[in-house]
């Protein structure tokens, strides 16, 4: 029965078997539960769904807040660049940590209920404090905000993953892991074109830009913190609702953090991780500062500067489900790797060294970014054992917000003193070392006879081969 499938979808049972019991109706016995009502039924799923996906729409979109309002940061508060970046770097420190610690919470100290609600308040809170911060001129309260706005920001995405884990594991679970990411794009994009706006009514209604004028508008940008947290309250009802009517247990998140495994880690793995950290911290850092480069540069209006700085964003919203469903078919990792990388590195030099319409390399940016991700996370499941997974990905974003908050402060401090033409050349400096690292990957795993650069078909005879009793 398509009930049934439903309810162990739901489930997640690994054994596929499902409980007979027919869900208990709370309205009373004898009267069939409605198709929205019923937890087991893939209308109230979907529900779960629409809150389950705006549950990071505040933290994406409050988080390049900064970006959106570069200039106005800069002016407002009397900074320089390498100050402004500051705002990213104090976001990444908490992360060094949390990243190996938030599973850990959420599976063994608040729960997954308690855990998102808790880590949404701390996204609220750390918004509140970086908008007080610029209504009363202090940039250190700023900085303390970002600080504590980065300890939930992380971890209430391990979080949303969760919960997407108890409720969808099955054959949707990819399509909702795509449209969780989509949405967070669309948060990120909707930040980057409506506040400058924002900030310029607000100015007309305070009498002149300042930081008056930028702490309000980011107050304002924290009511969608609050929209979220009200998500998940609603999502942590549900969760329980549906516990007691389908007699469930919550999953963890399945992460097993053990640091002791990290010198077992194989030499493929820290290539992938050297690859991870040469790529990102030339993107983000980028679009953090991409504002005003467009500005300076092309002689773009701010405008039209915030709308072609979100062009990644854009683009990643629709091509990472694409994408990822792409390099799930044909396999070759290492290949669509390279490919991203390299694109990546073309795009910068464009930036850098040419005056062609910068939609060009931004577009060429935007699908590279979002190719990677599809191609390089997986690989870490192919070189490591089950058991270590937890602790690689763990360590992988670790290292990732160590390097963007190290290169955060380091591309402010070479805006500062060098300017844009050479940031770009420092960027793309650091994608020349994640291809070096990809070019090495290529060799090490066809010495070692590994299968990150295998086709789907011949992973999966493989994997066929050495499980023979596996589905």
């Amino acid at each position: 029965m398509s009930d049934t499938e439903e309810q162990q979808h739901l489930l997640g049972d690994e054994d596929g078997e499902v409980s007979s019991m027919r869900p208990k109706n709370e309205s009373g016995p004898g009267r069939p539960m409605s198709a929205l009502a019923d937890p087991s039924r893939l209308p109230h799923r979907i529900i779960v769904l629409v809150f389950m996906c705006f549950l990071g729409f505040g933290s994406y979109f409050c988080y390049d807040n900064p970006a959106a309002l570069q200039t106005q940061v800069i002016q407002d508060m009397d900074l320089n660049t390498s100050m402004f970046m500051q705002l990213y770097a104090w976001y990444s420190w908490p992360n060094v940590v949390l990243c190996f610690l938030g599973g850990f919470l959420l599976d063994r100290v608040f729960g997954i209920r308690a855990g998102t609600i808790i880590f949404s308040l701390f996204v609220c809170a750390g918004q509140v404090i970086v908008a007080i911060g610029a209504l009363s001129n202090k940039f250190w309260l700023m900085n303390v905000g970002r600080f504590v706005f980065g300890i939930g920001g992380e971890s209430l995405a391990v979080a949303q993953n969760t919960y997407a884990v108890n409720w969808f594991k099955g054959k949707e679970l990819n399509l909702v892991f795509g449209l969780q990411l989509s949405m967070a794009r669309l948060g990120s994009t909707v930040n980057m074109n409506i506040m400058g706006w924002v900030y310029n009514r607000v100015a007309a209604l305070v009498g002149s830009p300042g930081h008056t004028a930028l702490g309000v508008s980011l107050m304002i940008a924290g009511a969608t913190c609050v929209f979220s947290l009200s998500c998940a309250l609603v999502l942590g009802f549900l969760d329980k609702r549906a516990e007691r009517i389908l007699n469930k247990e919550s999953r963890g998140t399945g992460e097993v953090i053990k640091l002791t495994d990290v010198k077992d880690f194989p030499f493929p793995l820290w290539l992938i991780f050297f690859i991870c950290v040469g790529y990102y911290v030339a993107v983000f850092p980028f679009i953090g500062l991409g504002q005003v480069f467009f500005i300076e540069k092309f002689n773009f209006s701010p405008a039209e500067a915030r709308a072609i700085n979100s062009v990644v964003y854009i683009i990643s919203a629709p091509a990472s489900p694409v994408l990822g469903f792409m390099v799930d078919k044909i396999g070759r990792n290492i290949i669509w790797v390279m490919c991203a990388v390299t694109a990546t590195l073309m795009a910068h030099m464009m930036l850098a060294f040419t005056f062609w319409n910068p939609w060009i390399a931004m577009s060429l940016l935007g699908v590279s970014y979002s190719l990677l991700a599809c191609a390089l996370w997986p690989m870490v499941a192919f070189v490591v054992p089950e058991h270590q997974l937890g602790t690689a990905y763990g360590f992988m974003q670790s290292i990732q917000n160590l390097g963007l908050a190290l290169i955060s402060m380091g591309a402010g401090s070479i805006l500062d003193v060098k300017g844009y033409l050479f940031l770009e050349v420092f960027f793309c400096a650091c994608v020349c070392i994640a291809l070096i690292a990809v070019v090495m990957l290529y060799f090490v795993n066809h010495l070692q006879g590994g299968e990150l650069n295998l086709s789907a078909s011949a992973r999966a005879e493989l994997h066929k081969a050495s499980n023979p009793d596996s589905e």
